[in-house]
């Protein structure tokens, strides 16, 4: 999944992309998110986990309980990306780090959007940290954990909308976002 990540990212590179925007869809995806974000961080499971799409209170009490199994029984080893992916990750996480790995390794900046995307954003980071520096976090997502997971990567970000979304819309508002920064630098009048 890394790897097809990495292609998709450097075929577009070569049709002229120029930035990146992460994204995801998926149901269930804030789990394995968490897991790989406690993992890293070393926080425990009730401090990253949150409702994702708004589960109950019975339904969070149940994903921090996966979450915590999940690690148990796993053993991911923190201090090795690819491990913590093998162990707790999803494929989707896979192929946003690659595309991540993909952009970072080709110089070209990546607009991660929410909890998903930074999960993917922390895994390339574990594989490669130099892939740090060609970050920018989009948005702060309502999800409890993802505060903790943006000071990991000393990622500040853009906007704190309270999106519960991870479509990619805060990585569209991002860019949009950066490109007016850019144009702001390189095409504005001075004094």
């Amino acid at each position: 999944a890394t790897l097809a990540g990495v292609e998709v990212v450097e075929a577009e590179i070569k049709r002229g992309l120029d930035i990146v925007g992460t994204g995801d869809m998926g149901i269930g995806n804030t789990t394995p998110s968490a897991a790989i974000a406690a993992a890293l961080t070393g926080e425990s499971p009730a401090k990253i986990a949150g409702r994702g799409t708004g589960v109950d209170d019975e339904g969070l009490k149940r994903k921090i309980s996966t979450v915590e199994r999940a690690l148990a029984v796993n053993q991911p080893n923190a201090k090795d990306g690819l491990d913590v992916l093998t162990k707790v990750g999803g494929f989707e996480i896979g192929g946003l780090a690659g595309v991540i790995l993909g952009a970072a390794a080709n110089g070209k900046p990546v607009m991660v959007d929410g909890f998903i995307s930074t999960a993917a954003a922390m895994i390339a980071v574990a594989i490669a940290p130099a892939a740090r520096h060609y970050l920018i976090s989009a948005h702060r997502s309502k999800e409890i954990g993802h505060g903790i997971m943006l000071d990991w990567l000393n990622l500040k970000p853009l906007f704190d909308l309270d999106l519960r979304l991870g479509e990619g819309t805060g990585a569209a508002l991002g860019i949009s976002m950066a490109e007016a920064a850019c144009k702001v630098l390189a095409e504005m009048a001075t004094f």
